[in-house]
């Protein structure tokens, strides 16, 4: 099973996703129509490049600082979640799922991704 399908099993994920870098494709599962997934994959790859441009702003005035090339980003609201590493993209209800465990499975499963498509 892909790590998007996976996602789409776990408890409080309401859908997940993956996009491409250059913007013109994306994949899903779970409860989004066609077109909301499409809009969550654009908002999630300019989310990220403008996380990428803060994160070089960032190691630019000093090296080494750890945040430098970002992987991802996480925004959690009072009952829903969008965190997002490398190119995969994942909606959550907070109130049946756990953040970590969504985390945690992204980055297992991403851990030899590469940082340089992004």
């Amino acid at each position: 099973m892909s790590l998007v399908a996976d996602l789409a099993e776990m408890p409080g994920v309401i859908a997940a996703g993956e996009y491409s870098y250059r913007g013109d494709r994306f994949s899903y599962k779970g409860q989004l129509t066609e077109e909301y997934a499409r809009m969550a994959s654009i908002m999630c790859r300019a989310t990220t490049m403008g996380v990428h441009m803060q994160t070089d702003i960032l190691a630019s005035f000093r090296a080494n600082t750890g945040v430098d090339p970002s992987r991802g980003w996480v925004v959690k609201g009072p009952r829903f979640t969008v965190c997002v590493l490398y190119n995969v993209f994942c909606f959550m209800d907070n109130t049946s799922g756990s953040l970590n465990e969504v985390m945690s499975h992204m980055s297992d499963a991403l851990a030899d991704a590469t940082d340089d498509l992004i």
